[in-house]
């Protein structure tokens, strides 16, 4: 079992910066890929970003990429997501989420964060 708690989401404006964290729980941490996604009102989840158990193979949406950038921590089982350059259809809920395959459909992962908000202003 993993257990995974979003944070780091808020208001900001377009342009701005914000760094959302996911800290996970359970020794197995390593084990897994981690995905970041996210959900507008009326929208399906997408996916934006993930990074396999190492770190070293990372995936982008084209919508986030040069943006965005995705990154973990297996000492601290902490994954995150600097996103940079914000525009005002980013404004979503931002999930994060755990899988043994570093796919970009949520089918492919089996833990969820329960999310974080994320709404950039014009």
């Amino acid at each position: 079992q993993v257990q995974l708690v979003e944070s780091g989401g808020g208001l900001v404006q377009a342009g701005g910066s914000l760094r959302l964290s996911c800290a996970a729980s359970g020794r197995t941490f390593i084990s897994y890929a981690m995905g970041w996604f996210r959900q507008a009102p009326g929208k399906e989840r997408e996916f934006v970003a993930r990074i396999n158990w190492s770190g070293i193979s990372t995936l982008y949406a084209d919508s986030v990429k040069g943006r965005f950038t995705i990154s973990r921590d297996n000492v601290k089982n902490t994954v995150f997501l600097q996103m940079n350059s914000l525009k005002p259809e980013d404004t979503a809920i931002y999930y994060c989420a755990a899988g043994v395959s570093s796919g970009t459909y949520p089918r492919e992962y089996d833990y969820w964060g329960q999310g974080t908000q994320v709404t950039v202003s014009s």
